[in-house]
């Protein structure tokens, strides 16, 4: 098989590829065997037609037409491979040869298809990272104290119009010219929370019980969301939340801690871990942007039209002109960094390991509140693996391109991300790559794991509730 390609502009190209009839062969002999299967020619039984017979009364045409419908996609593959294409999108095939009679000919097709850019990434050693710092002030603990207060608060009702913070048990109605489309009842509401109707917050605040005030917001959902409504709201009763006082029974009633001090010394780690998490994070967006900004990327707008589509379609919003704006900047955006991120894990080499492969999938099924062994078995028979991997090698790629930064707080102090970002050393000792297992079978490499994965690190309930939520 011969093979060429011309580059037609930074993200597309034209492959044409040129395949010989032996290489034909094979699935000419399937077509002729698909045929026979299917024909009925007196004298002859199914599934034992000659060739011969089958070009007489099928005709030529039929058999090559099956042959190369039956061939082509793994052709196009294989010329891809060997030109070193990465392909973005589905191509566009046209043939433009085919054998004229069996025992003679080749196959001539043209295939443009969409690839990933080739970009220059600057030297990450020349990149400078700057996240806020860590500390942990007084104030931070007291407010994650005033939270955990808040859980252990009770609900009292007062006779005074409504603040910020108190809690409203309300009734709405809303109205789009004088017709009545929308109304709740007995709705309890915090004041400042803004989950609900836009402007609601300013309607109840001074608010009494029983007392009934009327403005106008857009609708947040249903049939008419969108669509300026005047809506009616009464506040049925108001209500505070009582915080019992932080001192050391609060402490043993809220923790596993004797004294308020203990408690207090554990919230403080608490916040410690959580700005350093935070920093990690930070830094991992920075350099993002860093990238971003020092090398120009071609975006395909093919592979972007076609994820719009796809996303404006499952939606049932294709006419919405003004939403498929705000998709087409965010898939470009996202279509841009995936680029960016593949070339930046193809430069560090990066390898994904099978346990960083099966933790990424048990979280990921998770989140979708499947059973881990039935979410990895639905991604294989659908051909998703390789995304999968392909996802883990990006965010990864990020971590070790860190590694190689000196990232810095605001106040000049050298930040330690190593627990995130891990270590080459680690990297070096970590388990089997994906490529080094791909011969084994995908449940005994990956869901069998999985099953013990999952029985290791059981879900509690309430877990299981907040990631549905």
């Amino acid at each position: 098989m011969k093979s060429a390609v011309e580059t037609l502009d930074p993200t597309k190209v034209k492959l044409t590829v040129e395949v010989e009839y032996d290489e034909l062969k094979p699935s000419i002999e399937h077509a002729y065997k698909h045929i026979a299967e299917q024909v009925n020619i007196p004298g002859f039984r199914k599934g034992k037609v000659p060739p011969r017979v089958i070009d007489q009364r099928v005709g030529w045409g039929a058999v090559i037409e099956h042959a190369v419908n039956d061939g082509l996609s793994g052709f196009y593959r294989q010329a891809a491979s060997e030109e070193s294409l990465r392909p973005l999108g589905q191509p566009e095939v046209e043939v433009t040869e085919i054998p004229a009679k069996a025992g003679e000919g080749q196959l001539v097709f043209t295939a443009e298809v969409e690839v990933r850019p080739e970009i220059t990434l600057p030297a990450l050693d020349s990149l400078s990272i700057t996240v806020e710092p860590a500390e942990v002030t007084d104030e931070d603990v007291t407010e994650r104290l005033d939270a955990l207060r808040e859980r252990f608060g009770t609900l009292v009702g007062v006779d005074r119009p409504a603040a910020e913070g108190d809690f409203v048990v309300l009734d709405l109605k809303a109205e789009i010219d004088g017709e009545e489309v929308d109304s709740v009842s007995g709705v309890s509401y915090q004041i400042g929370s803004g989950n609900m109707l836009e402007g609601l917050d300013e309607a109840l605040t001074g608010l009494s019980a029983d007392e009934t005030t009327t403005f106008t917001a857009p609708l947040a959902g249903g049939e008419h969301a969108g669509e300026e409504a005047t809506v009616t709201v009464t506040a049925t009763s108001v209500k505070q939340r009582d915080l019992p006082e932080a001192d050391d029974d609060f402490a043993q009633l809220a923790s596993e801690f004797d004294t308020l001090e203990e408690l207090n010394a554990d919230l403080r780690e608490q916040v410690a871990s959580i700005k350093t998490s935070n920093q990690a994070v930070a830094a991992r967006d920075e350099l993002l942007k860093a990238l971003n900004d020092a090398v120009e990327i071609p975006v395909p707008s093919g592979v972007v039209e076609a994820e719009v589509h796809r996303h404006l379609e499952s939606e049932g919003r294709l006419e919405d002109e003004t939403h498929r704006a705000e998709v087409t900047v965010e898939a470009t955006d996202a279509i841009r960094n995936q680029i960016l991120l593949d070339t930046l894990a193809e430069q560090l080499e990066i390898k994904v390991a099978q346990n960083e492969l099966l933790e990424y999938l048990v979280s990921a099924s998770r989140q979708y509140g499947m059973d881990p062994n039935q979410f990895i078995q639905s991604l294989d028979q659908g051909g998703q693996i390789p995304a999968m991997v392909g996802e883990v090698a990006r965010s990864k790629s990020l971590a070790v391109a860190l590694r190689q930064i000196e990232v810095k707080d605001t106040a000049g102090n050298v930040v330690d991300l190593t627990e995130f970002i891990g270590s080459d050393d680690e990297d070096a000792a970590a388990d089997e790559s994906v490529e080094d297992v791909a011969a084994e079978p995908v449940e005994e490499a990956l869901v069998d794991d999985s099953a013990e994965t999952a029985a290791e690190a059981p879900v509690e309930d309430d877990e299981k509730d907040a990631t549905k939520a």
